[in-house]
């Protein structure tokens, strides 16, 4: 299928509109015609803040059984198409019938209506019905994110079939009953022997008791969560361990996903610490797991998938990145950056290599304060922003193992009266770092520190931060939709809010301004992506949304307005809090930390925080004036160190250029800007900018993605800045580490 040109990014245009005219918006084609150039889509910046209500935890029906929808001919009434997919057997040898599968699926404003039906339409024309459960919606009432289920006829050995999302056609309907599971003999469960006990869990007993929340409803898939303390044969709980199921059960693939959790990590329960145990799990009554003299690590969390009733399906679902990208919920990933085989292989080489067994950590930096270069550092880590751009079965293996790893670190805090992770909303004084007598509730009269963990049982070999947390689990759930990945978002998200003093952090507003400028930006781009995507009947989606605001209303009041905290304002349009003015006595800082921020800023207005609008247009002239602001050079505009006023009590300087001059030596200054003198000044050649142009992770690929956003803000500065910068003569192979790959709307 031809794809359509690009359309400029308009805010007022609905992409609704946009996309009812672009086949890009909805193309199949090839692998290598579908991340080329020519299928990039503008996304809009739709001018919508997201919002949801406050509402309990997801629940559905538990009926009767009812048939599987089978192909059926296209109807009529089946309509335009939105996007595609496409189902790649990764099987070489093996034709698969009767495929089972599931995906999440992320739409633009206005494009799918909260009425609208959505049909899938096979290549060669046959209708597959779709099951849809819709987990978020934009704030018109349209459809932001939802999860797809779907029984694919068949799918050839080392075939790709391509399946158009079109509107209209008719949804299945009807319910699905435990009884239909648990008839086929259905079993499972966890087993930890500590100390010669054997507590355990049991998914098919829990089912039974009528406990059981739905994730998933209706014909083609319904998923059941269950949830329970490991118990010992005598009745008794284990304190700390508990386990969590969720059982994805195809009744027209007669077979089921078991998604089994392991977790140690309630919030309030005393004495927390480390358990080593033999662990043990079955399904239909067979050993799929083992592992003697496992140590699980306080306040965190495992997870194992098996399949019950055959094996897994072996189908890749690949998602439309144009589309993806053009909702606005993913930054602007360069799409003519094709990922080659060799960039391939040497992520799935270090994945191999890694500690990745249950409590490990994969490619996750195990202590986090490293300083240098991070593969994990950027608004998506190395290995999935190669996925998005490649849409590779094996980057898509690797980021989702990965993100399932993300568990191990502990910082996984569960509230036990909620089931959920803990919420600022309940807790506004908890905290980690502070002292008890910080976190005493005055509405509540109770403290709400959290148990003391004893070092010595609470040893661990990993180390997390705000100032080096990655983006794990946002696209892992964007595209697959597994609860696991949304729960882990939301613990990493409320763990950026109250991991700092409640006083630093204005109690339960959560505002992360005492972080280091690197850890404000991730922490932001974290609670915004949790904010965007939670389900709107998520009982934590008001609590980030609430967050996500109080941050960009104390940004816009100490930088923008002025309203506020005078003595962070400045016309530079960096950030100065928050340890900000570490170097140089006082008087520098870093701009590649400060662009970290910008990105993450530039991010959130994208995905529709409108409070953000103001503060990126702002944060924009400082790597606006760095490439071509007046008395300053684009050749050092990405300086690892920049000093901004003359000593730590002096006010900051009043322009750019000021700033730059005072940064270098007077003789420098007197350098043509872009010449060769100054070129053998930095040690780099004519044409090539400081800080390691070449390497995919050096200051100027820091500052790419703040130049992108700024770009897009900036107006005619702002175009001229990133011609500047994508003129310059050295630049990074970004297809072997596309994090920092992105470029203007």
């Amino acid at each position: 299928m031809k794809h359509a040109q690009q359309f400029l990014t308009l805010r007022r245009l609905s992409i609704a509109a946009a996309c009812a005219t672009l086949a890009a918006c909805g193309g199949g084609g090839s692998d290598a015609t579908q991340n080329s150039s020519s299928t990039q889509t503008a996304a809009l910046i739709n001018g919508s803040t997201a919002t949801g209500s406050a509402a309990g935890f997801l629940t559905g029906p538990i009926t009767t059984t009812v048939p599987t929808p089978t192909p059926q001919p296209a109807p009529a009434t089946v309509g335009a198409t939105i996007t595609d997919v496409r189902f790649e057997n990764t099987s070489s040898s093996a034709a698969q019938t009767n495929v089972p599968v599931t995906f999440g699926q992320v739409f633009a404003k206005g494009s799918l209506l909260a009425t609208d039906k959505l049909t899938g339409r096979l290549d060669d024309g046959t209708v597959v019905p779709l099951q849809i459960d819709v987990k978020a919606t934009h704030d018109d009432g349209s459809v932001r994110h939802a999860i797809i289920s779907a029984i694919v006829p068949s799918i050839a050995a080392s075939k790709v079939l391509t399946m158009s999302l079109a509107k209209g056609g008719t949804a299945p309907t009807g319910s699905v009953s435990v009884d239909s599971l648990t008839r086929t003999g259905f079993s499972a469960s966890v087993h930890a022997k500590i100390g010669g006990v054997d507590y355990y869990a049991s998914a098919d007993e829990l089912l039974k008791s009528g406990k059981a929340t739905n994730w998933l409803a209706g014909p083609v898939a319904t998923e059941w969560q269950v949830s329970a303390p490991l118990r010992a044969a005598n009745g008794s709980e284990h304190p700390h361990l508990s386990a969590r199921f969720a059982i994805r059960w195809y009744p027209g693939a007669n077979k089921a996903r078991v998604d089994v959790v392991v977790e140690n990590d309630w919030a309030y329960e005393p004495s927390p610490q480390n358990f080593t145990y033999d662990a043990d799990v079955q399904v239909g009554g067979k050993s799929v797991y083992s592992k003697a003299g496992l140590t699980h690590l306080h306040h965190a969390r495992w997870r194992k998938l098996f399949w019950f009733n055959g094996t897994e399906p072996t189908v890749n679902v690949k998602h439309n990145t144009g589309y993806l990208i053009a909702t606005g919920a993913l930054p602007n990933y360069d799409q003519s950056v094709v990922i080659p085989e060799d960039a391939i292989s040497a992520i799935q080489t270090a994945w191999n290599k890694s500690s990745k067994d249950v409590m490990g950590n994969g490619l996750i930096t195990a202590y986090m304060p490293t300083t240098g270069a991070h593969d994990d550092i950027g608004l998506l880590p190395k290995w999935s922003a190669t996925y998005l751009l490649s849409q590779d079965s094996r980057m898509k293996e690797v980021m989702l193992r990965t993100t399932d790893l993300a568990g191990s670190f502990s910082a996984h805090y569960r509230d036990k009266q909620t089931g959920r992770p803990v919420s600022l909303a309940d807790y506004p004084y908890m905290t980690i770092n502070g002292r008890s007598s910080d976190t005493l509730n005055p509405a509540t009269k109770k403290y709400e520190a959290f148990p003391i963990c004893e070092t010595a049982k609470c040893d661990t070999p990993y180390t997390h931060d705000a100032s080096h947390q990655p983006a794990l689990a946002y696209l892992p759930y964007l595209v697959t939709g597994d609860y696991y990945y949304l729960e882990e978002l939301q613990f990493w998200g409320m763990w950026d809010a109250f991991e700092t003093n409640p006083g630093y952090r204005g109690n339960i507003k959560g505002i992360v301004s005492s972080e280091q400028v690197r850890g404000q930006g991730w922490s932001i781009r974290t609670l915004a992506e949790a904010a965007y995507i939670t389900p709107d009947q998520d009982s934590l989606k008001r609590a980030f949304n609430d967050i996500v605001n109080n941050n960009l209303d104390w940004y816009t009041e100490t930088y923008v307005t002025r309203t506020s905290n005078q003595q962070y304002a400045n016309t530079l349009g960096i950030i100065t809090n928050g340890y900000a003015l570490g170097y140089d006595n006082g008087i520098g800082m870093a701009p590649w930390m400060d662009d970290f921020f910008t990105s993450a800023i530039g991010h959130a207005a994208e995905m529709g925080f409108t409070k953000a609008n103001s503060l990126l247009a702002w944060k924009a002239q400082f790597p606006i004036n760095r490439m071509v602001g007046a008395g300053a050079c684009w050749v050092d505009g990405a300086m690892y160190t920049l000093h901004v006023r003359s000593s730590e009590s002096a006010p900051f300087y009043s322009t750019y250029a000021e700033a730059y001059a005072n940064s270098h030596a007077a003789g420098f200054n007197g350098l043509l800007c872009g010449s060769s003198q100054m070129a053998s000044f930095f040690g780099v050649k004519t044409g090539e900018m400081t800080g390691y142009s070449g390497v995919v992770t050096g200051y100027p690929s820091n500052m790419q993605p703040a130049l992108a956003y700024a770009a897009n803000v900036g107006g005619e500065q702002g175009k001229k800045a990133w011609a500047a910068f994508a003129a310059r003569a050295v630049k990074p192979d970004y297809r072997y580490g596309p994090q920092f790959a992105i470029v203007p709307r």
